[in-house]
């Protein structure tokens, strides 16, 4: 299989050198920079590296390019159960079969403003996603394969543990008590996959410094890249070998 580990570096090497020159060019052209870091998130195009690795995968588990949708909005927009459609990073299929539909999200940055909409995102989309499955809306599809990728900016902000929260009556569960956002972000990516809502999630560290040479960390085994595409190149092999 792939050496998956040096792909996502210079995925991860692609991501925050693209960040700085779309950050620099929107300033050159305006004069004014986005607040914060936004100036780098309004220009896209920063996570195709993380796509080109998803959809390398697939292929080298056998299924040919036509079956790996990355570039066109409507081949990789499907139907849903509590809206009409959902547009994904990446949508595999083989034939009329829905092979696999994957989301790839990252977080530089405004920890505290999206932690709670990165999670209610995450929870939406894979559960309107199976109740799609559920009414049999991508027949004659047997159960579709589905992944989460996400990194999160590694800098002291997003290492350095929160304080304590309070609540009465009720108590918060204490996996989420005095623990950072990193913390956070890998036990939500666990638990996506230990309550079924994901096949596989990647969860993975990085910061705008050394990550410009494509360096990361994955703070746990169960979520790291090569997890994800073993049970990813396990399910497209699989309908690679029916052809």
């Amino acid at each position: 299989m792939l050496d998956v580990e040096t792909k996502l570096g210079d995925a991860v090497k692609h991501f925050w050198r693209v960040r700085a020159h779309q950050q620099k060019r929107q300033g050159d052209r305006t004069g004014v920079k986005d607040a914060g870091k936004r100036g780098s998130v309004t220009g896209g195009k920063h996570a195709d590296g993380f796509i080109k690795l998803i959809a390398a995968i697939v292929r080298d588990a056998g299924l040919p390019d036509v079956s790996i949708h990355v570039s066109q909005k409507t081949q990789r927009t499907l139907p849903g159960f509590f809206r009409p459609t959902k547009e994904w990073d990446l949508v595999v299929t083989s034939e009329n079969d829905l092979v696999a539909a994957i989301e790839v999200k990252s977080q530089v940055g405004s920890f505290g403003n999206n932690f709670n909409n990165r999670v209610e995102e995450a929870l939406g989309n894979a559960t309107d996603f199976w109740a799609a499955y559920k009414k049999g809306i991508f027949n004659p599809s047997q159960k579709p394969w589905l992944g989460y990728i996400f990194m999160l900016e590694e800098c002291p902000e997003s290492l350095r543990p929160k304080r304590r929260i309070q609540l009465s009556p009720y108590s918060v569960d204490d996996e989420f008590q005095e623990r950072s956002y990193a913390q956070n972000y890998e036990e939500v990516c666990r638990r996506l996959v230990r309550e079924l809502l994901y096949d596989a999630t990647c969860f993975f560290t990085s910061n705008a410094k050394s990550g410009k040479r494509g360096e990361f960390k994955q703070p746990s085994e169960e979520l790291s890249i090569r997890n994800f595409a073993i049970s990813l190149h396990a399910r497209a092999a699989a309908f690679a070998k029916m052809k």
